[in-house]
């Protein structure tokens, strides 16, 4: 009877290590799904492996434009999003229960070409807004030339390329472009999604706007300025609000970035007043939902997504300027994290 019993007990041992075994695993096998705007990805994917080497939780990121980030956090197939744009009150409808956003950094829309040489070139409001348009169509139109005094431009046709997919790196350039252009306000306004001039080219992400402009003479898109960094391509200084030609950099977007920043940190940062900003920058949020107890979803899932906003928008901002990418300020920080620890589950705050 012992022996059946000393059985009885090692078999239930067995079980419970197994068990807890288990358990064990599946918090370190934990992978969080995020996907949306390819504007940050290059930060994402550094940020996340640094996290996954730390904390041992996955964090899968998909690419896909800020309209599919948006409208995947709203199907609730992914933990997060990434988007460039703030959300529309429409989608924000369309979620069904409040979402927050937080910034996790600034960056900046360039403008990059291929060009015999590729000189450094200057671009007016005027110009930019005119390329896309579709009403200039030569690299030696006067216009250009205006702003570039010295330099010998071709006598080639200007071949313009955008994103196809839904893209908060639209929304940033085209917000810019109603700013400083009635006729583009007019036709074609802002949006992550835009009704384009008829001939011109479009390319799916970043990667597919870069990839297009290197290997066509004469091209010219707008990207991330790390991707232009990145595949070594030119890109131009755009003239601000106070008549200065500014180069993208981190100092020149991070200038763009002296602004009041709301408590919901919807704010646009394109066409800045400040006099040495680079006025085709903005930040870039994550959003997800204010209270996570929905779907199933567990417990520990949604306490690994909370732990991991406190640390982007903390320890990890070590990684941003590496990248090229604008860090935030101590009061976008302060408010972002104040947003994260706003977060429920089943109405209890997830970070203490």
């Amino acid at each position: 009877m012992l022996g059946n019993f000393s059985k009885v007990l090692s078999l239930m041992f067995i079980v419970f290590a197994l068990i807890c075994g288990s358990s064990a695993a599946s918090g370190q096998d934990m992978e969080l799904l995020g996907a949306g705007a390819t504007f940050p990805q290059p930060l994402y994917s550094k940020m996340f492996d640094a996290y996954n080497q730390q904390y041992k939780v996955k964090i899968n990121y998909q690419g896909i434009g800020s309209g599919g980030g948006i409208n995947q956090l709203i199907k609730k197939t992914v933990d997060f999003g990434g988007t460039d744009a703030f959300m529309t009150s429409k989608e924000l409808q369309a979620a069904g229960a409040p979402v927050l956003h937080i910034p996790t950094c600034l960056g900046a829309v360039v403008v990059t070409y291929n060009l015999p040489g590729n000189p450094k070139l200057n671009f007016t409001p005027d110009v930019v807004a005119g390329i896309f348009l579709g009403t200039i169509t030569k690299w030696n139109d006067p216009k250009i030339a205006s702003a570039n005094p010295g330099v010998k431009l071709p006598d080639m046709p200007v071949s313009a390329v955008h994103r196809a997919d839904g893209s908060g790196t639209t929304y940033i350039f085209s917000e810019y472009l109603t700013k400083v252009s009635k006729e583009w306000k007019e036709k074609i306004g802002a949006g992550k999604s835009l009704n384009w001039p008829a001939g011109q080219i479009g390319q799916k992400g970043n990667p597919g706007v870069a990839g297009y402009v290197k290997q066509t003479p004469g091209a010219i898109g707008y990207v991330e300025l790390l991707y232009a960094i990145q595949n070594k391509m030119p890109y131009g200084s755009v003239r601000n609000k106070a008549g200065k030609f500014i180069e993208p950099t981190l100092k020149s977007v991070s200038a763009a970035a002296n602004v009041k920043i709301p408590d919901d940190t919807n704010v646009s940062l394109t066409d800045t007043e400040a006099a040495t900003g680079y006025p085709i920058s903005g930040f870039t949020w994550l959003i997800f939902y204010k209270e996570q107890k929905y779907g199933g979803k567990a417990k520990d899932r949604a306490e690994a997504l909370a732990k991991l906003l406190v640390w982007i928008v903390g320890d990890g901002q070590r990684y941003v300027e590496p990248l090229q990418y604008a860090p935030l300020s101590k009061e976008a920080a302060a408010k972002a994290n104040k947003i994260v620890r706003s977060m429920t589950y089943d109405g209890v705050p997830l970070v203490k």
